[in-house]
Parts: C-alpha cells; sequence; structure tokens
C-alpha cells in the first residue's frame, strides 16, 4: 500500500522525526528568533505570484501564538540557469550545537541545519556579525506512552495501559516551568494536539482554554488518580513505592539526550519518583532511541515514555487529521502505533476528520473541539511545548525558509538555496544526526536530517508555499476541483478552478480497487452494486513535458512509473500479495471506503480525473492529496517503477521489508537503499533483472512498458549503481553521489538535466509576520462598558485591513474561565477595537482577568497573539 498514509494525512504526515533539537517530524519544527534583514529575490521567469491570500468559507477562530520573528533570507537575483544553484552540498554530523554554531562562525560550516532552542546560544547567534538564522515555528515536544499491558510479556506492570493514568500525566508537569525555565522562553505551553501557533487552533480557542486550564499543573490530583488506579492493576504502596509482586514498579524512560529533552526528561523522571515510581533513565540520541521506543515489539517493554519531538515540515492549513495520525493505529505503520486502542467514540470521531466526514465548517469545528476533549482522556501522548526554534547560519548562505518547518523542513530549500548570491560552489551543511534509519521510498527513514537530504532529491507535483502552506503547481499544469453544494471547500490561487455540483457520479470504467491475487484493476461498475457517488471529483492536467524530464540515473519517466504508485496504493493492504503488510491495513480500511475511483483521461499529456470523498478547506491541499495517486511519490520520497522492482523481489521472497514494523516481526532487514547489508541483496536482483527484466504486477505494467525500455531502465541503474555504490534514483534538483555511513557524511549534487530555471522559486521573501499591540483601561468596574483598541503592524507599519482575516478576543475571568469570546471590529488599517458590554462585565468575577487578542492573517498561515491583564472590581 504506497501511500495511502500519506492520502489520509497528507498534511499530518508532512512532520518528520527531528533527531535533537528539533522535534521529530513525522507528524512536527522548533524555535522563533527575531528579525533579520531579507536581501533581494530574483524574479522568476515562469511562475506565479502568490496571491494577497484565501477567503474562508467559515471565518476561523484564533489561536494563541507567538509574535512576530525574524523573516528568512531570500535568494538575491543570479543570472538564469538550469537547475540547483550550488554544484554541491555536503552534509556531516557534528551532534555539538555550541561547536556547531562555533564552526558556523569561523566559515568551516554554511548552515547548521538543526532547529535550536537553547537561549545561550541563539544570543550567540543574534550578536554575531557573521550569522544569521530562520525562525520556525512547527516544532512541538512531547510524552509518549506505550499502552500496552496491563503486563509486559516479562511480567512487569505498565500504569500507562490505563489511560485516566495516561491522562493524569498532564496533571504532573507544569508546561509554563519548561517552556520558561528548561526552554528559556523559546517555546510556548502546548496542550492540545494542535499547535497553538497555526490556524486550526485558532478555530477552536475557547476549547483549548478550557483544555489548559482544565489540565494545569496539579501533582496533588495527578497523584491521587495513581492512588486510585495502581491498586487496581495489583500493585501495592510500600513504603512510599510503589511495588507489584513484591517488585518496585520501574518505569522505563528513553530520553533523549541531545537537547532540552533531556533537562524536562529528568524533571518528569523526579516528578514521577515523587509519587512513588522507580524510574529507569536511559539517555539516548535519536538512532538509538528510534529501536526502542518506535519500532520495538511493545510487548517487550523497552520504552515505557519517550521524550518524543516533531516537526511540521510546511504550514499546515488543517490540523484535523492530528488525532487520526497521533492516537490510533491508522497513524502510522510502526509498531507502537498499532498498539493503540483508543475508546470507541474518540476512535470514530478521529476517523471522521480524517475522512473529512463532514458537511460544514461548523461540523468540521464541532468534531475538532470533541476530538481535542477526548484526546485528553486518552493520551496516548501528553504534549509539553511549542518550541520557537531557530536554525543558525551564516550571512552569505541564503534560502528560503518555511516558517513551520524552517530551512530543514522547507521544500523550497532545494530549489533556492545558494552561497553569496552566486552561483555554483559548496554548502557545508553540518546535522546533529545524519542515516538515523534506513532508506527506502515506500516506508524508511521519517527523521528530519535524513528527510532534508531526501527532500533534494524528489521533484514533487506540486510544492508548498512557505508562508500560508498554500500548495503551487510544479509538474501540473492546471487542476479542477469539483465538491459537492455547501462544500466547506475554498480557492485562492488561479491554477485552481473550484466548482460545484448537487451531485458527483462516479463512471462506471473508472478505478475503484485492486485484485491482487488476479493483478487486475477493479472498476466502480464491478466493486459498487449501484452507481456510486462521491464528495470531489480533482481533475489533474500535468505538464505537457513531464514525460520529457529524467530520473537521476538518465531514465526517462514514464506512464509506467506513474502507474506503479498507483498499485501500490492499494497492493501492500491486501493479504493476497506477495508484499502484504498488516502494519498497511488499518490506514487502508480508513481509506477504501472514501476513494471511489481514477480514471485516466490522456496519457500524453497527462490528465487524470480522481474521485474521493475526504475533504480539506483548500481546493489546493485535495490536488496536493490526490496527484500522490498517479504520481511515483510514496510515502518517504519518489521512485522510479525499476528501482522499487529491487526491493519487491526482496520483500517477495521475504528478504527484506520495507516498513520496520514488518522487519521486526519478519526479523529480516528493514530495506535500505543507500547503505548496509541491504545493498548486496538489492544487487543480487538487480544482476537477475538485467538478465532477464523484472517488471512488477506485469499483467498490467506491461501495458505502459516495453521489454527494450525495461531492459534499457536496468541498464542505467547497473550503470549508476556502479558509479555510485547506492540505488536512490531520484528526479529532484540533486542526485545522491556518495554515502559514507561510517564517517556520517552524504554528498548531493547538482542534477545537470534539472529542468526548471534556477531561479523559479526564488521569489518568496520575507512572511508578513504581525506584532499585536493592546491598549485600554487596566481597571474595570463590574457592570459597566470597557473599550479595548487592537493595533496590528508588520514593521512598525499598519498592517492592512483587507490581509486580516479575523481578530479574535478572548478574555479569561479570575476563576480561570474563558468568559468573552468576541469578534472585534475593524477601524482602518491596523486598528481594531472591542468593548466590553456591561452584561459581559458584569458576569466577571471580582479580581484579575487577562484579555488575550489573537490576529489571523491571510497571507501568513501564523497567528500573532497579545494580551493585557485587567482587573475588575464592584
Amino acid at each position: 500500500m504506497k501511500k495511502v498514509i500519506l492520502a489520509l494525512a497528507v498534511l499530518a504526515v508532512l512532520f518528520v522525526f527531528a533527531a535533537c533539537a528539533p522535534a521529530p517530524t513525522a507528524v512536527p519544527p522548533t524555535a522563533a528568533p527575531t528579525a533579520v534583514p531579507p536581501t533581494a529575490v530574483p524574479k522568476p521567469t515562469d511562475a506565479p505570484k502568490p496571491t494577497d491570500a484565501p477567503k474562508p468559507t467559515d471565518a476561523p477562530k484564533p489561536t494563541v501564538a507567538p509574535t512576530a520573528v525574524p523573516p528568512t533570507v531570500a535568494p538575491t537575483a543570479v543570472p538564469v540557469s538550469k537547475g540547483a544553484l550550488v554544484d554541491e552540498v555536503v552534509f556531516f554530523e557534528e551532534p555539538d550545537s555550541a561547536k556547531a554554531v562555533s564552526m558556523n562562525e569561523s566559515g568551516d560550516m554554511n548552515i547548521f541545519g538543526n532547529t535550536l532552542t537553547d537561549p545561550k546560544l541563539f544570543q550567540t547567534v543574534k550578536n554575531s556579525k557573521n550569522l544569521s538564522y530562520a525562525a520556525n515555528y512547527g516544532g512541538t515536544r512531547e510524552l509518549t506512552f506505550n499502552p500496552y499491558g496491563p503486563t509486559f510479556k516479562d511480567g512487569r506492570l505498565n500504569p500507562f495501559y490505563v489511560p485516566a493514568m495516561r491522562e493524569a500525566m498532564n496533571w504532573i508537569i507544569d508546561r509554563n516551568y519548561i517552556a520558561k525555565e528548561i526552554y528559556g522562553g523559546l517555546a510556548i505551553p502546548m496542550t492540545v494536539a494542535i499547535n497553538p501557533i497555526f490556524p486550526d487552533y485558532a478555530k477552536i480557542a475557547d476549547t483549548a482554554k478550557a483544555l489548559e486550564i482544565k489540565y494545569a499543573y496539579d501533582p496533588k490530583k495527578a497523584k491521587a488518580v495513581f492512588d486510585a488506579e495502581m491498586p487496581k492493576l495489583g500493585a501495592t504502596l510500600v513504603s512510599g513505592k510503589w511495588t507489584y509482586q513484591g517488585k518496585p514498579v520501574t518505569v522505563v524512560m528513553i530520553i533523549r539526550s541531545e537537547d532540552e529533552r533531556k533537562v524536562y526528561g529528568d524533571y518528569v523522571g523526579k516528578q514521577l519518583e515523587d509519587i512513588g515510581f522507580t524510574i529507569d533513565r536511559q539517555y539516548k540520541n535519536a538512532g538509538e532511541a528510534s529501536p526502542l521506543w518506535l519500532s520495538a515489539d511493545p510487548a517487550d517493554g523497552k520504552s515505557m515514555i519517550y521524550t518524543g519531538g516533531w516537526i511540521a515540515t510546511v504550514v499546515n492549513r488543517d490540523w484535523a487529521v492530528n488525532f487520526d495520525y497521533y492516537y490510533t493505529p491508522r497513524g502510522r505503520s510502526d509498531a507502537l502505533w498499532q498498539a493503540y486502542k483508543p475508546a470507541k467514540e474518540f476512535d470514530e470521531v478521529a476517523d471522521q476528520l480524517a475522512r473529512g466526514r463532514f458537511k460544514d465548517s461548523k461540523e468540521r469545528l464541532t468534531l475538532m473541539a470533541k476530538a481535542a476533549t477526548l484526546s485528553m482522556q486518552d493520551s496516548s501522548r501528553v504534549w509539553v511545548v511549542n518550541t520557537l526554534a531557530y536554525t543558525p547560519r551564516q550571512n552569505s548562505f541564503l534560502v528560503s525558509s518555511d516558517l513551520a518547518g524552517g530551512i530543514t523542513g522547507s521544500q523550497l530549500w532545494p530549489y533556492t538555496a545558494q552561497v553569496a548570491g552566486k552561483t555554483g560552489g559548496q554548502i557545508k551543511w553540518g546535522s546533529p544526526q545524519l542515516l538515523t534509519a534506513p532508506w527506502n521510498n515506500v516506508n524508511g527513514t521519517n527523521w528530519i536530517f535524513d528527510s532534508t537530504i531526501i527532500r533534494a532529491t524528489q521533484d514533487n507535483a506540486v510544492l508548498a508555499d512557505p508562508y500560508t502552506g498554500l500548495y503551487w503547481p510544479q509538474r501540473v499544469e492546471n487542476a479542477e476541483v469539483t465538491v459537492l453544494e455547501g462544500s466547506p471547500v475554498q480557492k485562492t490561487l488561479d491554477w485552481v478552478t473550484l466548482k460545484t455540483a448537487a451531485t458527483i457520479e462516479v463512471p462506471k470504467d473508472a478505478w475503484a480497487d485492486w485484485d491482487a491475487a488476479n493483478q487486475k484493476f477493479i472498476t466502480a461498475g464491478e466493486r459498487f452494486t449501484q452507481t456510486a457517488t462521491a464528495k470531489t471529483k480533482t481533475v489533474i492536467n500535468f505538464d505537457k513535458n513531464l514525460f520529457k524530464t529524467k530520473w537521476h540515473d538518465g531514465s526517462t519517466f514514464s506512464l509506467a512509473d506513474a502507474m506503479l504508485g498507483f498499485i501500490m496504493t492499494f497492493d501492500q493492504a491486501k493479504p493476497e500479495s506477495p508484499y502484504y503488510d498488516e502494519a498497511t491495513v488499518p490506514a487502508f480500511k480508513t481509506f477504501l471506503p472514501t476513494f471511489k475511483g481514477l480514471r485516466i483521461l490522456s496519457k500524453d499529456p497527462l490528465s487524470v480525473e480522481i474521485y474521493s470523498d475526504i475533504l480539506y478547506l483548500d481546493a489546493e491541499a485535495i490536488v496536493n492529496a490526490r496527484y500522490a495517486y498517479i504520481y511515483p511519490v510514496y510515502f518517504r520520497g519518489v521512485a522510479p517503477w525499476h528501482e522499487l522492482s529491487l526491493g519487491l523481489q526482496a520483500e517477495g521472497a521475504k528478504e527484506l521489508a520495507f516498513s520496520s514494523g514488518k522487519s521486526t516481526k519478519l526479523k529480516v532487514e528493514w530495506t535500505n537503499y543507500i547503505a548496509g547489508p541491504s545493498l548486496k541483496i538489492l544487487e543480487k536482483y538487480l544482476t537477475s533483472s538485467s538478465t532477464k527484466a523484472f517488471i512488477p504486477f506485469d499483467k498490467v505494467l506491461s501495458q505502459y512498458v516495453t521489454a527494450d525500455e525495461a531492459a534499457t531502465r536496468f541498464k542505467n541503474l547497473s550503470a549508476f549503481y556502479k558509479q555510485y555504490g547506492h540505488f536512490w534514483v531520484g528526479n529532484g534538483p540533486f542526485f545522491l553521489a556518495s554515502v559514507k555511513p561510517t564517517e556520517k557524511i552524504i554528498t548531493i549534487r547538482k542534477f545537470a538535466d534539472f529542468a526548471d530555471p534556477s531561479n523559479k522559486w526564488a521569489r518568496f521573501a520575507e512572511p508578513q509576520l504581525a506584532t499585536v499591540a493592546i491598549t485600554g483601561p487596566n481597571r474595570v468596574t463590574i457592570g459597566q462598558a470597557a473599550e479595548y483598541t487592537v493595533n496590528v503592524t508588520f514593521k512598525d507599519k499598519p498592517y492592512a485591513a483587507k490581509d486580516v482575516d479575523f481578530v479574535k478576543i478572548l478574555v479569561v475571568d479570575a476563576n480561570s474561565s474563558v468568559a468573552v469570546s468576541v469578534d472585534a471590529k475593524s477601524v482602518k488599517d491596523g486598528q481594531w477595537t472591542v468593548t466590553l458590554t456591561p452584561d459581559q462585565t458584569s458576569k466577571l468575577a471580582a479580581g484579575s482577568n487577562q484579555l488575550t487578542a489573537i490576529v489571523s492573517s491571510k497571507v501568513v498561515a501564523i497567528p500573532a497573539a497579545e494580551s493585557l491583564t485587567f482587573v475588575t472590581l464592584k
């Protein structure tokens, strides 16, 4: 099953694991600094300019977010050339952040590709004449629990098998302390599964704020829950220590050692020791930790708590999928996820949101608020902070950066990176960790530092705007999205057309499923007993030159590459398939009822129509989700059919496995296309395929590739492997030139046959992050009106009213309840007002209140917020 997870969680899967200071981003970036002056940006040759902003169908409701941070410098103008702006990028490992910053300063490193949250190093970077930084807001830190139980295979008790004790962990940690003291202010507390700096948080701000109040630090309440629940499992409190069957109840904590997680991991351990637990602290880096918490059999109990981190690699405009991704077995195929057992109601709500099963924006927000509440009761992970991170770089290193993912998470970094405004040359890129997990396109590494490099070797059909999260065409000419009348979908950019219809019928000859036993597609007419309908129809017209583009081994992109991708969407979840992987089944069971069919309208140029019931709020995001069905982009990268065929043969023979879960179960190597024991196995199949070309799913693919073409493909791959020593064949602006696993050095070089002008994506300069200030009375008499003014600026100039989606006002009263939630009124550019009515103030208790203004911009996806404290008197 190629990319069902990608299709179901097209935005959430933009998260990837981060090894060190950044958070993982399989699912999420890090800390945010302050401004750096932007340089001039070259004019694009053939790409459209971003529009002002989307106009949502239902005005979102605010989120609390950090104030403005520095823009990343965009590349300076250079003569038009083809492909990447530099000749080579050398990635090398440097785990010591202080040393890396020093190397930045001396010129031994152009960029330290990490999202740092160390406040002392931040001051060093800010005070340097030679250094700048990119700010990023997409990082999160959390506690990941192993819910297997109640006992592990060896008889040890697992308290976190019980949802109530996982929920109690919310009360045992002081998020404010962690954000202010451990992160030095480069983080904000995070309680629910939606980053508090992105738009969807704003839309459910009332619920989120109430949950933050409910789950605020209260160690006595946490202890009371453990005291009530532990005896139910047969545990006894002896002299202040919990025991089970005569032995101490020991909590195994896998604590990341590279960043602030070490400190807050120790803090959490101490909090648990204070209520009677024995703690086994195991300090691990990313590579050491992954086999223990992620891919190990949860029943072995190698990890009970992991100090997790995530990074959103793009500005995510739709977080509704987070609950399905983070709390259900459908989220990922890894062994830990398959141990998740959410309560029925929560599971159903998460599934509804993931499938887009809501009739309008109001129902969506109702479901999200419900999911947020139920997720706290589940607490398979407890969220700690949203980091405000910075990535240090030399002033001479210029690149477009994503507001969420920063430079390391940006889809555009390979297209824009350059040194000193010139073409050519080398970039020296330090990373805290490399080669954390095996590389394979289907289900390999998802760690941010690996993903950063992989992103440079692939060329997707659409790419994310680094400031708004909307998608721009890269290998697509245009698209047309049709949704049912009344659907909560908007469109912003001119390359997409949005239509509505009373009903959308699925053609009977559309491919709607896959028969793995007989290797043939099942049509909609065969799958459905009556005429099927869908909630969306998406027509995608690909670039007319798509089939002239090249793979890195010199092979020409073909329809066979696309068709294999579509087949793999289904095949791995079918027990009849030799490539069956049971871990793909939960996600597939969610996917298939929503997928209604695909039909090829034209083979060259490629044009397809796709029918699905999954909705996203933006038409551009719908296209991003749909193109992946018929484009060879897998969960971990793009791949040509002949490269993937080697892994398929090894998978079918049970010599290798694409997923970590399957490799653990079969006790075979996790497929790795770039290093390790996998290479000899893949080489064996390359040799046999070079003698007699192996075409996977030949009953179908042989219609799209001739024997001569197949022979040429394997000949090209053989020459590539002989020259470079690996099988990683992509189609991006860089190709993988060298891998040195022992030295932890990876080199990528400019791909000479890349099709686009070098400055195509150079138009992204700096984001218009708003600054908010509130003026008004700090003493209010209960029962009397009070007026407040909200001033919104960018670089000290009034923020255009047309570029502001809404300004939301929340008042939290002296009883820590959300007492008022209203929208402010626009007066003029840069100014909004709100009047608290006599009726509203009459309901406030005497004491200290906090008024928060949340500003949601249309031109950047990160809201800004500011608060003012006032006292109510009788």
